[in-house]
């Protein structure tokens, strides 16, 4: 049984950084693409930044440069390091994983396996 878990969101200032945490069980760390997405209120869930094979990296245009995904096989833990927020990095921040890890995919819709989410809001 998979399962995924979400920690360290919160409300920051703007300008300043969070990291979250995934946890993942039930899975071989290294053989999925493990995602985080997004989703603010009102808006479509999107695509955040990826870790395929545990060293492989993918991002958003909107988050390249200031987000950073990385990944600890042994605790079979994803991370993602956010710097720089602004308000509109404000949502809920889903962690994903996905068996299919070529090519390394950005739909959240193909994701099989989801965790519960954690809220990010900034302040301006």
């Amino acid at each position: 049984q998979v399962q995924l878990v979400e920690s360290g969101g919160g409300l920051v200032q703007a300008g300043g950084s969070l990291r979250l945490s995934c946890r993942a069980s039930g899975l071989t760390f290294s053989r999925y693409t493990l995602g985080w997405f997004r989703q603010a209120t009102g808006k479509e869930r999107e695509f955040v930044a990826a870790l395929r094979g545990g060293a492989y990296t993918h991002y958003a245009d909107s988050v390249k440069g200031r987000f950073t995904i990385s990944g600890d096989n042994a605790k079979n833990t994803v991370y993602l390091e956010m710097n720089s927020l602004n308000a509109e990095d404000t949502a809920v921040y889903y962690c994903a994983a996905d068996r299919v890890t070529y090519p390394l995919r950005t739909d959240y819709r193909v994701y099989e396996f989801w965790g519960s989410g954690t809220q990010v809001t900034v302040s301006s």
